[in-house]
């Protein structure tokens, strides 16, 4: 009789890895939750609306100085860096014989065509009005702005990585997206062009569909 046990024995199903669902739970848990209450709150007009109106009001100067930060969230500008990132990396990876080295760059410009998809909808739904520094309007909630800044650079660097061969590379590679994901979400609320809570929820968003790739890129890699 063999003394394997169950899960040992061949064609027994292998117990999950107790740590996945962990990290899982932490990577993806708070910006849900976050999301969740923010899109509550807006589509509800709660309370915390009114701490949002407040801060706005604190933080609102427009200048040339804020718009030009905040165009660095506009497609035309973000969606090109992106587009340059894959291709260089594709490249590389071709260059090197990678098998399937078209893969990640495709899975960073395919999560960049989500944006929209996401974005515009929640747009409709929640039908924000903007803040008193921009003409009477709605659908300011999320912002697509600080949406499109976040997965661009953000994708751009996950793609990047396995190419940059060195840790300060990376490194920098990564905190140059966080300033500009910074610097875009700043211009955005110090111009009057959205409610900080409107830009709070697009660092969800981004960090959900950021963690997304970077689940599918380790699989690709694996």
């Amino acid at each position: 009789m063999s003394t394997r046990s169950q899960p040992e024995a061949e064609g027994a199903p292998v117990p999950p890895v107790p740590g996945r669902a962990a990290r899982g739970t932490l990577l993806f848990g708070p910006p849900v939750l976050l999301f969740a209450l923010i899109t509550w709150q807006v589509a509800a007009e709660g309370p915390l609306l009114d701490l949002d109106a407040r801060l706005s009001r604190a933080l609102v100067h427009p200048d040339r100085g804020a718009e030009l930060l905040a165009d660095l969230g506009n497609a035309q500008v973000a969606v090109p860096v992106l587009a340059l990132a894959a291709v260089y990396a594709a490249g590389r990876a071709r260059s090197a014989g990678v098998p399937r080295w078209w893969l990640p760059s495709l899975a960073g410009a395919a999560l960049m065509a989500l944006v929209p998809l996401i974005v515009v909808p929640l747009k409709e739904w929640t039908d924000r009005p903007g803040t008193p520094a921009v003409p009477p309007a709605t659908g300011y909630y999320p912002s697509g702005h600080t949406a499109t800044a976040a997965v661009a650079y953000g994708a751009a660097v996950l793609v990047l990585l396995p190419r940059l061969g060195s840790r300060p590379a990376r490194r920098t590679a990564a905190a140059t997206a966080v300033v500009l994901v910074a610097a875009v979400s700043f211009g955005l609320v110090r111009r009057g062009y959205h409610w900080p809570l409107d830009v709070v929820a697009s660092w969800c968003l981004g960090v959900l569909m950021l963690g997304a790739l970077w689940l599918v890129l380790r699989r690709i890699g694996r």
